[in-house]
């Protein structure tokens, strides 16, 4: 047999398979258990507006202040790395290499709860304001990692020629390093921006007022309401009406930094 006639066989073998698999889910499956269970119209409109206008809105919200504050900490870690400076180089590698190691919910867990009874410290915004520091805390360490690679991804070349005509390392620095810097991490700065929006589903832990609940929370709490799954599903479209645009995002600039190159 030819190699190319084994190929076409393989594949006709791959392809019957995946059609009797597919035949089996269709035949074995309880559709009207699923249906009631899991597209429930009648639940999902009851959980309509609120789960856009609070659950949504909330979930935005959060991630926009914990990515502002995690590019802000990254910036400002990711030079204390890259500084000719000791101590501030092994403080920025310690406070990376500690919060890339720990998972964000013991995080968010410490700073809700064993940081204000450790400190008698009532942090703003109460437990929701809590959580979101722990999320800029974790994020600044991996956005510094990701600035940091990209202040080194800058041709050496552009720096010398920018301090041959003059210019102070600092107006350096802000003028031609950190636009060339952000123009090449774009891509993966959009991919941790899509991590966040996941991440914020984790603030559950730290228990929320019912105005301030993300969709996780609001589909947990509604499920538990309703004892149905379908705010479950609910929420599930609406992450991915939120992430979906920003994923098709990272994988056009990153054709474009392809094409560039």
């Amino acid at each position: 047999m030819r190699p190319s006639t084994r190929k076409r066989l393989f594949r006709g073998v791959l392809y019957a398979i995946f059609i009797l698999a597919v035949a089996a889910v269709i035949l074995v499956a309880d559709w009207e258990a699923i249906r009631t269970n899991f597209f429930n119209l009648d639940v999902a409109a009851e959980a309509f507006p609120t789960v856009v206008t609070e659950a949504a809105k909330n979930t935005v919200v959060y991630t926009v202040i914990a990515f502002i504050g995690g590019m802000i900490g990254g910036l400002i870690l990711a030079l204390m790395k890259l500084s000719p400076v000791g101590p501030y180089r092994w403080v920025a590698t310690a406070y990376i290499e500690l919060f890339r190691g720990l998972p964000a919910l013991l995080v968010i867990f410490g700073f809700a709860f064993a940081v204000p009874i450790a400190f008698e410290w009532r942090p703003p915004g109460g437990s929701t304001g809590a959580g979101l520091i722990a999320l800029i805390v974790v994020s600044s360490a991996y956005i510094a990692e990701t600035i940091r690679a990209g202040i080194e991804a800058v041709p050496k070349g552009q720096v010398e020629a920018a301090r041959s005509l003059g210019m102070r390392p600092s107006w350096t620095l802000v003028s031609v390093v950190l636009p060339q810097a952000f123009r090449i991490i774009t891509p993966p700065l959009t991919n941790e921006l899509v991590i966040l929006i996941k991440d914020t589903s984790l603030l559950f832990i730290a228990g929320m007022a019912l105005g301030d609940r993300e969709l996780t929370t609001f589909a947990r709490d509604t499920v538990s309401s309703q004892a149905n799954s379908t705010p479950l599903v609910l929420a599930a479209l609406l992450y991915l009406i939120i992430t979906l645009p920003l994923t098709q995002l990272v994988a056009k600039l990153e054709r474009h930094n392809k094409r560039g190159r």
